[in-house]
C-alpha cells in the first residue's frame, strides 16, 4: 500500500479501503441528485406544468427534508449507519425508477412528481446525519478535515455542475424520462457500493424495548439539550441561522434580476454565476482539506463565514458579468472552506453517541429560516433597492460573527479544547489532551444530556 507521506494531505483518506467505497457511493449519489435537479424541471414542463407546479415539486422536497431530519439524526445514533445509507440509496433508486417508468409509458402526472420529491427529501434527511456519523468510525481524526474537504469539493463539482450537464445531454438526446432513468441507475450503483462497506457498530449503548416513537423523541430531546448546553455549537448555529436569513434570499431571488436587468444577461449568464460560486466552493474546500486544522479553529471559521460575505457589496453595484463571476467565486471559496472546518469540528468534538442528532440539528437549524429569507427578499429588494439590500447582506454577517465569537467566549473555548493535529497521520489519538481533563475545562460539553 502507498505510504501516507507520499500522498497529498487532501487525498490521504483514500488510503482506507472503506472510505474509497463510501466516497464512490457518494459520487454516484451526487451525480444522481444533479441529474434529478434538471430532469425533474423538464419533466414538469413536458407534462404541461408551469411555475406553480414546479414550485409544488420543489416545496415537497424541502418539506420532506425539514420534516424528517431530526428523526434521521435520532435513527443515525441508534442504527448502524451503513444500513441507513443503503436503505436511502435503494429507496431513491426505487422511487425515481418508478417515476421514470411512468414517464416512459405515458402515465406520469405532476402529482406523482410531488410525491416522489417528498420521499426523496425524507431520504436525504436520513442520509446526511448517517454519513456524518459514519466518517469518524472509518477514518482517523487527522483525516476528517481532508474527507470533509473532498465532500465539499464533490458537491459543487458533481451535484451542481457534472450532474446537470449530463442531464442536459440526456434530455437533448432523448427525453427527461430517460434522464430520470439514469438517476435511478446512479442511485442503484451507490446502493450496490454500500453493500460492500463493512458495518460499524453504533457507538452508544442502546436500550432495547419500549415504545420506538417515545425513544426517538427522547433521543431528539437529548440532542437539543446537548446543543443548548454547548456554547460553541449553540452560538455557531444561531449565527449560521441569522446569516443565511440575511444572505440566501438576495442570492437566490434577487441575483437573477441583477443579471437580467442590470447586466443584460440571459439564463446562461445566470447559470455562469452559479457555476462560478460552485467552482469557488470546490477550490476552497480542496484548499482547506490540504491544510491542517487551524489552532484558532472557531475564530477562523466564523470570520471566514462572516467576512466572506463582504464581496456581496460588489454584487449590489456590478455593471458587468466578470466582476460578478469573480465575486461569486470568492464567496463560494471562503464559505465552503468554513463549512469544511465546521463539519470536522462536529465529528471531532461531539461525543460519538450524539453525533447523528447534532448533525441533524445543524442541518435543521441552518435551513429553518431559509424559506423566510426567500419570501422577504423580493419585497425588501423592491423597497430598498438592489444595492442597499446587498449592502445589508454584506455588512450584517461580519457583525454577527464578531458578536457570536465574543458573546459565547469562543476564543477561550478553542484554546481550552485543542483539536489540531498533534500526532502522526494514521493514528487514532483524538487530541493532545482529552476534553474535560482540567477542572476549568469541565462544563456543558462534557456533561451527559439531561
Amino acid at each position: 500500500m502507498v505510504r501516507s507521506r507520499t500522498l497529498p494531505r487532501a487525498l490521504r483518506p483514500f488510503e482506507t479501503g472503506q472510505y474509497r467505497l463510501l466516497a464512490g457511493a457518494l459520487l454516484a449519489s451526487l451525480f444522481g441528485s444533479g441529474v434529478w435537479a434538471v430532469a425533474m424541471v423538464w419533466e414538469v414542463i413536458a407534462l404541461g406544468g408551469g411555475p406553480s407546479q414546479l414550485s409544488a415539486v420543489a416545496a415537497a422536497g424541502a418539506i420532506g427534508i425539514l420534516g424528517a431530519v431530526l428523526l434521521g439524526g435520532a435513527v443515525a445514533d441508534r442504527v448502524p449507519q451503513k444500513r441507513i445509507l443503503f436503505a436511502v440509496e435503494f429507496c431513491k433508486s426505487l422511487v425515481v425508477g418508478t417515476v421514470a417508468i411512468l414517464a416512459l409509458t405515458g402515465h406520469l402526472e405532476v402529482r406523482h412528481l410531488v410525491v416522489a420529491a417528498l420521499v426523496l427529501g425524507v431520504a436525504d434527511a436520513f442520509f446526511y446525519p448517517a454519513y456524518s456519523a459514519l466518517l469518524p468510525a472509518i477514518l482517523p481524526p487527522q483525516q476528517l478535515l481532508a474527507a470533509n474537504g473532498l465532500e465539499g469539493m464533490l458537491r459543487p463539482a458533481v451535484q451542481a455542475a457534472g450532474g446537470p450537464a449530463l442531464a442536459g445531454i440526456l434530455i437533448a438526446a432523448s427525453s427527461p424520462a430517460h434522464a430520470l432513468l439514469c438517476v435511478a441507475l446512479f442511485q442503484l450503483v451507490a446502493a450496490a457500493g454500500l453493500l460492500f462497506l463493512k458495518q460499524t457498530s453504533v457507538r452508544r449503548d442502546v436500550v432495547s424495548g419500549g415504545n420506538p416513537l417515545v425513544a426517538a423523541l427522547v433521543d431528539i430531546r437529548d440532542g437539543l439539550v446537548y446543543m443548548v448546553r454547548t456554547p460553541w455549537i449553540l452560538a455557531t448555529l444561531l449565527f449560521a441561522c441569522a446569516m443565511l436569513l440575511v444572505i440566501m434570499g438576495p442570492i437566490q431571488v434577487l441575483l437573477p434580476f441583477i443579471v437580467r436587468d442590470r447586466l443584460g444577461g440571459d439564463a446562461g449568464a445566470f447559470a455562469a454565476t452559479l457555476a462560478s460560486f460552485g467552482l469557488g466552493g470546490g477550490v476552497g474546500s480542496f484548499l482547506v482539506a490540504s491544510w491542517r486544522l487551524p489552532r484558532r479553529y472557531l475564530t477562523v471559521m466564523l470570520l471566514l463565514w462572516g467576512f466572506g460575505c463582504l464581496p456581496l457589496l460588489v454584487v449590489g453595484v456590478a455593471t458587468s458579468l466578470w466582476p460578478l463571476l469573480v465575486t461569486m467565486f470568492v464567496i463560494g471559496a471562503v464559505t465552503s472552506g468554513a463549512n469544511v472546518i465546521w463539519g470536522t469540528l462536529l465529528q471531532r468534538r461531539v461525543p460519538p453517541e450524539l453525533l447523528g442528532r447534532v448533525s441533524s440539528l445543524d442541518f435543521f437549524v441552518s435551513l429553518a429560516l431559509m424559506p423566510v429569507s426567500m419570501a422577504l427578499a423580493g419585497p425588501v429588494g423592491e423597497r430598498l433597492g438592489m444595492t442597499t439590500t446587498f449592502a445589508v447582506a454584506a455588512l450584517v454577517p461580519p457583525v454577527l460573527a464578531l458578536v457570536a465569537l465574543f458573546a459565547a467566549r469562543l476564543p477561550r473555548d478553542e484554546l481550552a479544547h485543542p483539536v489540531h493535529d498533534t500526532h502522526p497521520e494514521g493514528t487514532h489519538v483524538l487530541d493532545k489532551e482529552p476534553e474535560g481533563t482540567h477542572p476549568e475545562d469541565a462544563g456543558p460539553e462534557t456533561a451527559e444530556p439531561a
